[in-house]
């Protein structure tokens, strides 16, 4: 049995100013992506102007950042009562600091930002949207490693070796730590494939949708040894299926008709 090292989310203290490990751990997840794009960049198949990746990851910052919140707050934001926190107060939405963000929601606005970049330079979506995704694994890696450094999403109760007692939880149960799963599975597996898939010219859309495919289902897996969010609970009484499971059935169907569609191209078209 493991113990949760209880780090302080609060990396530096600079009087009022307090720079938390969270969001420590987003901007070294831009920083990789952004070191990754500049190596993509370069490949001859890809051929993409330097400074187009760090305007991409401009683009991509938003969405994160507003697609991440948002998402939290139609999927997420409920009180133990099922009561739409975003009801009882519309500000709520703009306390970040409070905590909330979901990969899902993040997802639609990083599409949002790739179709707005693709059309401004003038590119197709699909030549945006497979080098982003090759880049957007590492991101979730160090996310995750920022909620693990929090001591938050813990999984469930388990009796393997390596269960881990976490704080937070108020008990003496060790548990999956299910944040460094996914980072492992969702950060450096899908990284791994990925950027091997991309080494070569692909049809356009065969790198996005392998994408959705192999997160939805790392994510499905993996959410059958996490506790779903406590205001939510198992969803429709199941008693095992969860709101991270329901939002990866569409992710994953769009994510395989993006795959068929590709493979009936030439590469790089």
């Amino acid at each position: 049995m493991l113990t949760h090292p209880n780090i302080d989310p609060v990396a530096v203290r600079l009087g009022p100013l307090k720079v938390h490990w969270y969001g420590l751990m987003y901007l070294l997840g831009f920083w990789g992506a952004w070191w990754l794009g500049t190596i993509r960049a370069r490949w001859p198949h890809v051929n993409w102007p330097r400074e187009r990746v760090g305007d991409v990851l401009f683009y991509v910052v938003l969405g994160v950042i507003l697609g991440g919140r948002i998402g939290y707050m139609l999927f997420y934001a409920y009180d133990a009562q099922g009561h739409w926190l975003v009801a009882q107060d519309p500000l709520v939405v703009f306390r970040i600091w409070d905590g909330g963000m979901a990969f899902h929601g993040g997802l639609m606005g990083v599409i949002v930002a790739m179709a707005v970049f693709a059309r401004h330079q003038k590119l197709t979506f699909w030549e945006v949207a497979d080098f982003c995704a090759v880049l957007t694994p590492f991101g979730l890696f160090t996310g995750r490693i920022g909620n693990f450094i929090n001591g938050e999403l813990w999984g469930a109760p388990t009796t393997l070796p390596w269960g881990m007692v976490f704080q937070s939880a108020h008990d003496d149960v060790p548990r999956h730590p299910s944040q460094l799963y996914e980072a492992g599975l969702e950060g450096l597996v899908l990284l791994g494939i990925l950027w091997w898939v991309g080494t070569r010219p692909t049809p356009r859309g065969l790198i996005s949708g392998l994408f959705l495919m192999l997160y939805a289902s790392f994510r499905f897996a993996i959410e059958f040894v996490r506790l779903p969010d406590a205001q939510l609970g198992y969803l429709y009484g199941t008693g095992w299926f969860t709101m991270g499971m329901q939002l990866c059935v569409p992710m994953f169907l769009f994510g395989a008709a993006f795959v068929w569609m590709a493979l009936r191209r030439k590469p790089g078209a």
